[in-house]
């Protein structure tokens, strides 16, 4: 039968920067998939502005760590090689590659140039604050470590529409470079008036030739790395009409398997249906509503109503189109959109995007192995073991809710007949000790479910009616299931580390 899947965001911001993360990737990836995860998200491949640079200070598109440029010859990851080779090993064991494209900005040009803009008011970006001027920018990219391999395209002033420094003036501000047809895209979101620029080199989605190129560079990837997918960078910031044609185009080339999610961070439900049907759902989302409201209760304890987790979230009203997650890299600690969920809600958090029938759930690097820097972060892989095994292997069948309390809630997953000792019932609480009285099914009577999180050692037996009373810790979450011989000893490994 089709098990279910799960996504791995495979980096946190704060990963080794001696170019290892692709041989570690390449080592970890058949034990990322005996835990259920089938699908990794890795960060932007293609050469930074520095060795230390995440990928998101896009220099190199074509440059995936093989050129002598910006400092080293690998990325923050590694080498081209060693990437290839992370690729590869994930294929063999059956786990699918996204990667992530950087596509609204370039960074790190290797010449400036002499051109007119106008500043615009920040907060307001339609709102022109100066008369035409010229200043100096960095914005002639012409790649000299890789000399024209695999594409002769050098870039320029005239493929971007708006810059943030002045070098003639050493003068920071927001400017929009002036010429022929060339003015903030129309079909971007309208924070600030209009939100296309968003740091660097703003690249022109309305040049005909940086579009051809960008697509170019797409098919070249998919083809270099093999890989199954993409995972589109700031979305909501590109012509979101060349988000539909990129996503169009990467799709004719591959087939309808090639999977695609967006990052359109924005909580409002709205826009993001809006974004959606302007791309004629040719890819999903990360359900950013659904992060904000984890993250609410984790802060609001037993004053946050439980009961209403899933109102006005993605997954709720777009079910197929949405991609949950409980923290990323850009929401950890001392990062630009932190907005960390705590650690005490973050096992309940995980539980309300693995153990549901709805929804495409990514588990971040950071919570399972850990973030390092200066406010280093323990990985809670004890913790998420158990809900991973969970979700791969009883995380089944019709879904049966009990939100009914603000405090405690509860569901369970009736399981199927192609896999046996499928069924679970999870049980949340964000108060004091609890329980639900659950209906599991009438073929389930006298049987005996054991708490796969470890937290208790007891077991429920189904009544004769098909019910079972489930508790559940203070603060915390459990999954009852039927054990196998593997569940009970998974059980016991779980308790003695917690």
């Amino acid at each position: 039968m089709k098990r279910n899947h799960t996504m791995m965001q495979f980096f946190e911001w704060n990963v080794e920067a001696d170019g290892s993360h692709w041989k570690k990737l390449a080592r970890l990836a058949p034990e990322l998939k005996a835990k259920g995860i089938d699908a990794i998200w890795i960060p932007p491949v293609t050469k930074g502005q520095s060795p230390e640079d995440t990928g998101y200070g896009v220099y190199d598109l074509y440059d995936l760590g093989e050129f002598d440029q910006k400092g080293a010859v690998r990325t923050k990851y590694g080498t081209k090689e060693d990437l290839l080779e992370a690729v590869a090993a994930c294929v063999r064991h059956g786990v699918a590659v996204y990667v992530d494209l950087v596509m609204n900005h370039k960074a790190g040009a290797d010449e400036t140039e002499v051109f007119k803009v106008v500043e615009v008011n920040p907060d307001n970006r339609n709102e022109v604050i100066s008369e035409p001027f010229d200043i100096e920018g960095w914005t002639k990219f012409t790649f000299p470590g890789r000399q024209g391999q695999y594409s002769t395209f050098q870039w320029n002033f005239e493929h971007f529409n708006g810059t943030d420094y002045d070098a003639s003036q050493d003068r920071t501000g927001i400017y929009r470079i002036l010429g022929k047809n060339k003015n903030w895209s129309d079909h971007v979101d309208d924070e600030f008036g209009n939100y296309d620029y968003l740091m660097f080199a703003n690249i022109d989605y309305n040049h005909q030739d940086v579009r051809k190129e960008m697509i170019r560079w797409g098919k070249w990837l998919v083809d270099t790395l093999q890989c199954n997918g993409f995972r589109l960078d700031a979305i909501k910031h590109i012509n979101h009409e060349f988000v539909r044609e990129f996503a169009t185009e990467m799709i004719k080339k591959r087939g309808q398997d090639f999977y695609m999610v967006g990052e359109f961070w924005k909580p409002d439900l709205e826009s993001c249906q809006k974004f959606l049907d302007t791309i004629d759902y040719k890819i999903d989302l990360f359900d950013v509503s659904l992060h904000y409201k984890l993250h609410s209760a984790s802060l609001g304890g037993k004053d946050f109503d439980l009961s209403t987790i899933f109102e006005d979230t993605l997954v709720h009203t777009h079910p197929l189109n949405s991609v949950t997650f409980v923290d990323n890299h850009d929401s950890q600690p001392h990062e630009a959109l932190e907005s960390w969920v705590e650690d005490w809600f973050k096992p309940s958090a995980y539980a309300l995007i693995l153990l549901r029938k709805d929804g495409y759930p990514c588990v971040f690097y950071g919570d399972y192995y850990g973030i390092r820097g200066q406010t280093p972060v323990k990985g809670k892989q004890a913790e998420l073991d158990p809900l991973l095994y969970a979700r791969y292997h009883k995380a089944y069948g019709e879904q049966k809710d009990y939100f009914d309390d603000p405090h405690t809630i509860g569901w369970v997953r009736q399981g199927v007949p192609e896999l046996h000792g499928s069924g679970c019932a999870v049980v949340i609480t964000n108060a004091g000790d609890g329980e639900k009285r659950m209906f599991v099914g009438k073929k389930r009577a006298g049987e005996k479910w054991i708490d796969l999180t470890g937290h208790h050692d007891h077991t429920v037996q189904i009544e004769q009616d098909g019910y079972g009373i489930f508790p559940v810790r203070a603060g915390s979450v459990s999954v009852w299931a039927l054990p196998t011989e593997e569940d009970s000893l998974d059980a016991e490994d779980t308790a003695a580390n917690t």
